[in-house]
């Protein structure tokens, strides 16, 4: 008799632990698909108010790109400015501090004032091996996090350098745990024609990125949800 009310017990107790599971399982998702749909909205117009920024900068032309966008944007909406480059990329962040000192001397308010500079570890090097590329990426994520959570920022603007990849991922979780709201633009490469890049790729597949902006209508064509502004070089 024991032995029947024992497994009774035991079948009771597999029973909660899996109803509670899936029923954490099922709020779970629903909030990241909240999160996904809430993403992919047009975003609300809010009083004109300054927004912390995370710039998030890459080697090659991303990082002229980035500067070229920030040169017409309007520089106290967008305010204070965090610039992020990869820990290895140290030609970014001085173009960034020649930038905001551009910038300085025409507003006569110190870069210091207006803008942070900060390096993130790398996912993965150009040639690196896969097999040691993913203690690196677990790196880059742990580091991610410190930084985003140092962070919070309002809007995160990023172009195309892998480096974006998890802070953006981040960000999201952030906005599926009801941490913080960041709102993600992507502006892709003018270099890219035909195909996004695998960075836009995975922001657009993912509904990451709540705006994404291409430079070419072909693009457009080929990814309905991307917004088609043009030539911004």
């Amino acid at each position: 008799m024991e032995k029947g009310n024992g497994c009774c017990f035991s079948i009771m107790a597999s029973s909660a632990t899996i109803t509670f599971f899936l029923f954490g399982l099922t709020l779970v998702m629903c909030r990241v698909l909240y999160a996904m749909y809430k993403s992919s909205k047009p975003l609300r117009k809010r009083a004109p108010q300054p927004v912390s920024t995370l710039i998030v900068l890459g080697s090659g032309g991303h990082t002229a790109e980035m500067l070229n966008l920030l040169s017409v944007l309007q520089k106290d909406r967008f305010s204070p400015r965090i610039y992020i480059a990869a820990a290895t990329d140290n030609m970014s962040l001085q173009k960034a501090l020649l930038f905001e000192n551009s910038l300085a001397d025409e507003n006569g308010v110190g870069a210091v004032k207006t803008a942070q500079f900060m390096q993130i570890y790398r996912s993965r090097e150009v040639g690196q091996s896969y097999i040691t590329s993913v203690w690196t990426t677990l790196l880059a994520i742990v580091h991610a996090l410190q930084l985003m959570i140092k962070i919070r920022p309002q809007v995160i603007l990023c172009n195309g350098p892998g480096t974006c990849i998890p802070l953006c991922a981040i960000a999201f979780l952030f906005k599926v745990l009801g941490i913080r709201w960041s709102s993600i633009f992507y502006v892709e490469s003018i270099a890219r024609v035909k195909r996004l890049s695998l960075s836009g790729l995975l922001l657009y597949k993912l509904r990451i990125a709540d705006e994404l902006f291409v430079q070419w209508p072909q693009l457009q064509r080929k990814y309905p949800r991307a917004h088609y502004v043009g030539c911004l070089m």
